[in-house]
């Protein structure tokens, strides 16, 4: 599958909205792109994860201590035109790296800013490191000075109205008496998916740099290390899950994912401010109107326990 449709895949039990009522549109005479975002949802899927990247960005540069910058190809493809992103991950399939698998985020202390911004304008700028191998030189230098690298996932759920959030773990049979809740419990996970945890542990063996997974949802954020979530599946704390996911194009794949109680991880971040839902549609050349809600805004400050993780994972590279 394209590594475009890969980004933009959507959970078939999270698509709530999708025109119907029209005949298909031949991709030769859609506008956006050959694949045919047919849906709304896709659309919104893209924002959403745009507007969760850069509340995490923000985050992290609000703290005086230190700095994020976009790593993984979502986090440096344009973020202001979805024609654009599908070219960017063209010119990446192109190149033979569109299915690499990179964190999306890096995370520095502020004091090494200044020599890795030189850095990454030695490389061509932020949007040229998807397509940059990690055996340059410059990329070596970038790694070396990480404390973290961040794989960010998103939800379209206020956390805190989840009726199970807060809900104690209690043993369960399914679980051989080890902690948990019911199958059917609605609650904050952090979800890595089943084909990610090989390709994220090798780039982690490989780079050095350790990897958190941090989940945001309306109003508030969870984070967990990825030694931590294969160690709870390891040991038989989480089990795989199966969910039917769509693409962009219309073709659905069944994937196994895990969900990591929020409990097992750290709270990340609460909104102090949420974000703004506005309107937003794209036109393709016939006329045809595709609306989406388009996210923008909101604050996050990092707490205290995620910023003593941060902490930590900077006095452990020294």
């Amino acid at each position: 599958m394209h590594p475009f449709e890969e980004v933009l895949m959507v959970s078939t039990e999270a698509i709530e909205f999708e025109l119907r009522g029209h005949e298909a549109v031949p991709w030769a005479d859609f506008l956006l792109n050959p694949r045919r975002l047919r849906g709304s949802d896709f659309l919104m899927r893209w924002s959403q994860g745009v507007w969760s990247e850069n509340r995490i960005t923000q985050a992290v540069n609000d703290t005086e201590e230190f700095f994020a910058i976009p790593y993984g190809p979502s986090g440096t493809a344009p973020d202001s035109d979805v024609r654009a992103f599908e070219l960017y991950f063209e010119r990446l399939e192109a190149a033979g790296l569109g299915h690499v698998k990179r964190p999306d985020l890096l995370v520095f202390r502020l004091a090494d800013k200044a020599n890795i911004l030189a850095l990454v304008e030695s490389l061509g700028g932020l949007s040229e490191l998807p397509f940059t191998p990690e055996t340059d030189e410059r990329m070596q230098s970038l790694l070396s000075r990480a404390i973290v690298a961040i794989e960010c996932e998103n939800s379209l759920w206020k956390g805190s109205l989840m009726p199970d959030f807060k809900t104690p773990l209690t043993p369960q049979r399914r679980l051989d008496g080890k902690p948990g809740l019911k199958k059917a419990a609605v609650l904050p996970t952090i979800i890595v998916k089943e084909e990610d945890r090989a390709p994220l542990q090798a780039w982690q063996d490989a780079s050095g740099v350790p990897i958190h997974v941090w989940h945001v949802f309306f109003d508030m954020a969870f984070g967990i290390a990825l030694d931590r979530i294969q160690t709870l599946i390891s040991e038989g704390y989480i089990l795989a899950t199966e969910q039917v996911f769509q693409a962009p194009g219309g073709a659905t794949t069944r994937k196994a994912l895990y969900k990591i109680y929020y409990s097992y991880g750290y709270r990340l971040g609460d909104a102090t401010e949420e974000p703004n839902l506005t309107a937003k549609h794209i036109v393709d050349k016939n006329g045809h109107i595709l609306p989406y809600v388009h996210f923008e805004g909101g604050e996050m400050p990092l707490r205290k326990e995620a910023l003593d993780v941060l902490r930590s994972l900077a006095n452990g590279q020294d």
